[in-house]
């Protein structure tokens, strides 16, 4: 079973647009809301894979029923812990013209103490029946900075490979935790490592602790440093769409690759079809089929050299 951890769980809207420009008014021509958060995007596009995931983390209030409430709808397994405070609320703004995304993120409720310390033994159960954690995206406010890295020691004690995707300090707290995967893109791994050359940025977070890295380049696709070596994937040709979807989707390829012990290569070539297939969607948690497996048998893998780990964080 896969478990994905979604702590900063969001009612998700997404407003499409002619083209996004500042200092005016719009016209939305589409709109759609639904539940969200990386890791409950992760959920959705294991589900599309035929997989059965469990999706858990932290919702409240009127916001967190109605998450909850779309989480049965599409049939995803879920396991939340309710706390007082309000779940949040995105807004991610798609100019059609230019297939960017504009985003908006609320900052979550206020976790207590108390709170957290139920949700680690809620974890703990859950983790227990799991082969690979993921866990996704941004902390709400309360929370240790080393929360990441207490479910991280806590999911590996399990016996289960943990696969993270996230940034800034919290990214940097948890890899003392070592953490199987991690998937920083490129403006993460920069930020982490004050190193603007992915190769070595990537050998860098692994020499501090993570066992595997595997940074995305987006359009360029993936740069992965793993204990058996070092490969480049690239897609075949570049999609117009909206890219919000594309890291959650590859994540989604890594945590199925685990579970099913395939090789790195093969995983990196379906986490690069897998993330071309989610920019036509127009929201994120989604994949288009038709362009996965029309990709799938051309995406390039190769192994490369491994780059010197000489760059730290600032």
């Amino acid at each position: 079973m896969i478990l994905t951890v979604t702590l900063n769980a969001a009612l998700d809207a997404t407003w499409s647009v002619d083209s996004l420009r500042p200092r005016t008014s719009h016209r939305v021509d589409t709109a759609q809301e639904r539940a969200g958060g990386k890791g409950i995007n992760v959920a959705r596009v294991l589900v599309a894979l035929g997989r059965d995931p469990v999706a858990t983390g932290l919702v409240g209030g009127a916001t967190g029923r109605r998450i909850r409430d779309g989480l049965r709808n599409a049939r995803i397994r879920n396991a939340f812990l309710e706390v007082i405070g309000e779940s949040r609320r995105t807004l991610a703004v798609v100019s059609r013209d230019d297939g960017d995304a504009t985003v908006f993120n609320g900052r979550g409720p206020f976790v207590t103490a108390p709170e957290w310390h139920l949700f680690r033994q809620h974890f703990a159960a859950l983790a227990a029946g799991a082969r690979v954690v993921v866990l996704s995206g941004s902390t709400p406010p309360g929370l240790p900075a080393d929360a990441y890295a207490q479910l991280i020691r806590t999911a590996s004690a399990a016996g289960a490979h943990t696969v993270l995707d996230t940034s800034g300090p919290a990214l940097l707290q948890a890899l003392a935790a070592r953490p199987d995967v991690i998937k920083p893109n490129t403006e993460e791994i920069t930020a982490a490592t004050g190193c603007e050359d992915l190769p070595r940025a990537a050998a860098a977070l692994r020499a501090l602790g993570a066992r595997t890295v595997v940074a995305s380049a987006g359009a360029d696709g993936l740069h992965a440093v793993t204990p058996e070596g070092t490969w480049r994937a690239a897609p075949p040709e570049q999609l117009s769409g909206n890219p919000t979807g594309a890291g959650d989707a590859c994540v989604a390829a890594i945590a199925a690759g685990l579970e099913a012990g395939s090789a790195w290569p093969d995983i990196l070539r379906t986490a690069v079809a897998l993330s071309a297939a989610a920019v036509p969607c127009p929201v994120a948690g989604e994949v288009d089929a038709a362009v996965y497996h029309r990709l799938l048998t051309r995406v390039s893998v190769e192994k490369v050299p491994a780059a010197p780990a000489d760059a730290g964080p600032e």
